[in-house]
Parts: C-alpha cells; structure tokens; sequence
C-alpha cells in the first residue's frame, strides 16, 4: 500500500501541470511518499486511472492510497485547506 499519483507528462493544459505540481509539492513538504504514475505512456494506464475513480472522464491528477480513490486535485485542495490531507489520504 501506498500513496499513488497519477499524473501525465503530456499535457497542453496549463492548469492541469500546475495542480500536478502542487499536489506533488505539498506531498513532499509533509514527507509523504508517495508513487508517481504517468498516464501518457499508454491508454491502458489512463483507463485504469478512470476505473478506480470511478469517473470515465477523470483527467490528472487523481490521487490514491493503494488501490482506494482518495480523491482529485479539488477534493485534496480542500484538504490541505481544513488541514485533514493525512486523514483524505486514508494514512490515519
């Protein structure tokens, strides 16, 4: 088990490199490991991503505990700012 990123590094959208970099920036300030997934190297990896969220539209970053959906950038956003982001990422 562990914390597992998915993210891409084949993306024109500003937004989403942006929300990718924070996530990854504000797991590491709290020392949390975590694994990276990128989901450009193929569709099967994207696919696999949508069926765990559970959303067939979901685009990164989606994040995960082992293979439970901990949620996407808006849901861990929130987290950090009610300062439950070990509780979001079911650590507790």
């Amino acid at each position: 088990m562990g914390v597992k990123l998915y993210y891409t590094t084949v993306t024109a959208s500003r937004e989403i490199k942006s929300q990718q970099a924070e996530v990854m920036r504000i797991l590491e300030s709290k020392s949390i490991q975590f694994e990276l997934i990128d989901i450009s190297v193929g569709n099967e990896v994207r696919e696999e991503m949508r069926s765990k969220a559970g959303n067939a539209t979901a685009v990164p970053p989606q994040i995960f505990n082992g293979d439970q959906y901990c949620g996407d950038y808006q849901l861990f956003s929130e987290a950090v700012e009610a300062d439950t982001v070990e509780k979001f990422l079911k650590l507790e």
